[in-house]
């Protein structure tokens, strides 16, 4: 569904991606994980066309994404941080964005309704607090109900209950065959989630692997072991 076929990236003399190719396909909730200022955000603003790369070329569907803007209509994309303006309501920010979408489809509310924002929809995005303001972000990145999801640090700021909602909200969107892609520092919150890993190290993939496989080599059950133990053998 998305290939990145030889990225390269560099900000100056700082090399932020280094011949990064993968194939993320369908169906798949792909856990991008490593340490900080290791390119997973790099990575992610190439594919939103937020920045271009150095060298290399993204694929949508088989198509060349550069010069084409109509592909980002197909990604939901919950950033770590929503910044939105802050003399708006919750419901005008919406709307203004439906307006940029030009959605024609039926909309997926089902966020909307279970963070309650339809409860506060007239209340200014400057009064929310940071976890009420993930929950706007979280429901706009479903709403339009997009083939790719693409979430950063999406439990990030939420109280439990509604870290949980968006957890299940995930796994049924998973069920449906899209493709997912999920940033995150909180490996504990993956376990059940993910049907692959991508963990990547000083600007470039140090491996790509099934969580089956993870697990299998390994001898772990959990995310973070597995992890911690792969990279304790040295793995290349």
């Amino acid at each position: 569904m998305i290939q990145l076929i030889d990225i390269s990236k560099s900000f100056g003399k700082t090399e932020a991606l280094k011949d990064v190719s993968i194939n993320l396909e369908a169906g798949k909730c792909i856990g991008l994980i490593g340490p900080n200022a290791c390119g997973k955000t790099t990575m992610i603003k190439n594919i939103l066309s937020m920045v271009v790369p150095s060298k290399g070329k993204i694929l949508f569907d088989g198509q060349d994404i550069q010069g084409d803007v109509l592909y980002k209509k197909r990604i939901g994309y919950m950033p770590q941080i929503g910044r939105y303006p802050e003399n708006m309501s919750v419901i005008q920010v919406i709307n203004m964005i439906r307006d940029i979408r030009k959605f024609t489809g039926t909309e997926d509310e089902e966020l909307f309704y279970a963070f309650g924002l339809d409860k506060i929809s007239d209340k200014k995005m400057r009064t929310l607090s940071g976890g009420t303001t993930q929950k706007v972000s979280a429901t706009l990145a479903f709403i339009f109900d997009p083939p790719v999801l693409i979430l950063d640090e999406p439990t990030a700021g939420l109280d439990p209950l509604a870290s949980e909602l968006l957890r299940d909200k995930i796994i049924r969107e998973r069920e449906k065959g899209k493709l997912i892609i999920i940033t995150s520092h909180l490996l504990s919150e993956l376990d059940d989630l993910l049907t692959d890993i991508i963990f990547m190290q000083e600007a470039s993939v140090l491996f790509y692997k099934t969580m089956p496989a993870l697990f299998e080599e390994t001898g772990e059950d959990r995310v973070s072991k597995a992890i911690s133990k792969l990279l304790k053998s040295g793995v290349k």
